[in-house]
């Protein structure tokens, strides 16, 4: 069996592919990735994750790779597609985390699932567009703007945009995966990740997967962001941290901040590090807190 490419049925009989890594038999974490992005979206040493003791679940959110699409999601419902996934596996109690766009989703995860969450963390996430207003773009890097501009004008002119976009990102990877975010004007912690030869691989094989069925996953993603994302911070229970970077415009340190204040007793951990942090660091820091209670 392929673990990297396993199959199941969503509530309502949609396709959802999904992938492990690190220790099978080791503490379950479910990884929800970014914006774009898919299952095979992750670090690059899986030695990490399992020296940790960690199984990494991670899986295509609708609309992505193998996973079929779920027109007019909200945030909230990744939620039954990541209980889905858990069932598959015989997961029962898991700990989630999601960077990015994968963020909200964690956060919505340990909202309407806490009977099962033991604990999450929400990394450089976005904000609530309905919760900062025009000021959700302050700090934010013109090319990120421009992208929830078209969100903003419907659902037909973002999916063109972004049809483009893809096969820009297509033929980036291509020849150059550390070019992947030159039209950003990154952080030098961002351009030092993105020039490791470990992470464009990652890269090739996740930016050809995330779109194999078209940009919907993308387009449906950055539709969920600007509108209701169905559930309400402040009722969530379970343990959370929060991590931002201040050197982030992709997503700027105001949204970290405002998800810090909203989310009831939140671990807060900022650096001076761009969107992309340091990953080595960050993995191991992220998976020791998760698991440190387990027994």
């Amino acid at each position: 069996m392929d673990r990297t490419a396993q199959v199941t049925s969503s509530g309502d009989g949609r396709t959802l592919m999904f992938a492990q890594w690190g220790d099978l038999s080791g503490t379950p974490v479910i990884a929800l990735h970014g914006t774009p992005g898919c299952r095979l979206s992750r670090h690059p040493k899986e030695d990490l994750v399992r020296s940790a003791g960690v199984q990494l679940i991670t899986y295509d959110r609708a609309g992505y790779g193998g996973s079929d699409r779920h027109p007019g999601r909200s945030v909230a419902d990744c939620v039954a597609d990541v209980a889905a996934v858990a069932d598959a596996l015989g997961v029962g109690r898991f700990a989630v985390m999601g960077a990015s766009g994968g963020g909200p989703h964690a956060l919505a995860v340990a909202a309407l699932l806490d009977d099962r969450v033991t604990g999450a963390i929400c990394r450089v996430g976005v904000a609530p567009y309905d919760a900062l207003g025009e000021a959700w773009f302050a700090g934010m890097d013109s090319g990120n703007v421009e992208e929830f501009g078209w969100a903003l004008e419907g659902e037909s002119r973002l999916t063109d945009e972004l049809e483009r976009e893809s096969a820009r990102l297509r033929q980036v990877v291509a020849t150059d995966p550390s070019a992947i975010l030159d039209q950003f004007d990154l952080a030098p912690s961002d351009k030092e990740v993105l020039a490791r030869e470990d992470f464009a691989e990652v890269l090739r094989e996740s930016v050809l997967e995330e779109t194999r069925n078209g940009v919907w996953g993308w387009v449906d993603d950055d539709i969920a962001f600007i509108t209701p994302w169905g559930f309400d911070l402040s009722t969530i229970t379970v343990p959370v941290q929060v991590r931002y970077g201040t050197s982030d415009v992709l997503v700027p340190p105001a949204h970290g901040e405002w998800i810090a204040g909203a989310v009831p007793g939140a671990d807060v951990r900022s650096s001076g590090l761009g969107h992309l942090g340091d990953p080595d660091a960050d993995l191991v820091e992220s998976l020791a807190w998760l698991t440190a209670d387990d027994a």
